[in-house]
């Protein structure tokens, strides 16, 4: 179908485009020719949204945005442009106006809240050694430890930013819950979901990188946000 909408993929803290690997290729499979992969500096959310928007503006014609963990704050902060047509959450943070995610982690914080350490520069890592329990218990060992070692951390204010403006209040949004996250509590998935009242939420049997583990589950529902603005 030639009127797919463009996706734009927003990944999240302790990642970068490439965690969205396996549904960008599913994605192309299933027909979708306009795939973008923002990469975010992870600074500031102010930062994160505008580079966001940028690669945004620069498509024609009408836009899925979908966000992965911290991506998810960022696709609400920038999702009100007007050519955006739905917003995907997966696993992803979905801040009201005036929350961050750090606020959000504290109310119940997650399994491996634990697992991730300042350095001396202000940035925040999940601990090489307790990466894949924390963040991707479900896949295989080497590509935990590929992600692991190629994690992008986030400077540690950007925990604090808060959302000005959520779009998931004005824009139609899909929701994927992760049953087995620790690095979101899953009670604070469902509770994020459950006030923005989605077109549709589903829950996996999945850790935080449902997006990598199950790819498929996760594409069906990028697709059926697609389809809904068509």
């Amino acid at each position: 179908m030639a009127d797919k909408p463009a996706i734009v993929l927003v990944h999240g803290f302790w990642g970068g485009a490439a965690h969205w690997a396996k549904v960008i290729t599913e994605l192309h499979r299933r027909g979708f020719a306009s795939l973008h992969a923002v990469e975010n500096p992870l600074t500031s959310l102010a930062d994160d949204a505008e580079r966001t928007r940028k690669m945004v503006r620069q498509i024609d014609g009408p836009v899925v945005l979908v966000g992965h963990s911290y991506g998810g704050a960022v696709i609400t902060e920038a999702g009100d442009l007007p050519h955006v047509t739905g917003l995907v959450y997966v696993a992803a943070f979905a801040p009201d106006a005036g929350e961050s995610p750090g606020r959000i982690s504290q109310e119940k914080p997650p399994a491996a809240f634990e697992n991730i350490a300042p350095d001396s520069d202000g940035y925040l890592w999940i601990k090489q050694d307790k990466f894949h329990e924390s963040f991707a218990q479900d896949l295989p060992e080497e590509e935990a430890l590929v992600m692991a070692v190629t994690q992008k951390a986030p400077l540690e204010s950007t925990f604090g930013d808060t959302v000005t403006a959520p779009a998931w209040r004005v824009k139609p949004s899909w929701y994927q819950v992760s049953t087995g996250d620790r690095m979101i509590h899953p009670d604070n998935e469902r509770r994020m979901a459950q006030r923005m009242r989605p077109r549709k939420t589903i829950e996996l049997d999945a850790g935080h990188a449902s997006l990598a583990s199950q790819p498929g589950p996760v594409t069906d529902l990028i697709e059926e946000a697609a389809g809904a603005g068509a």
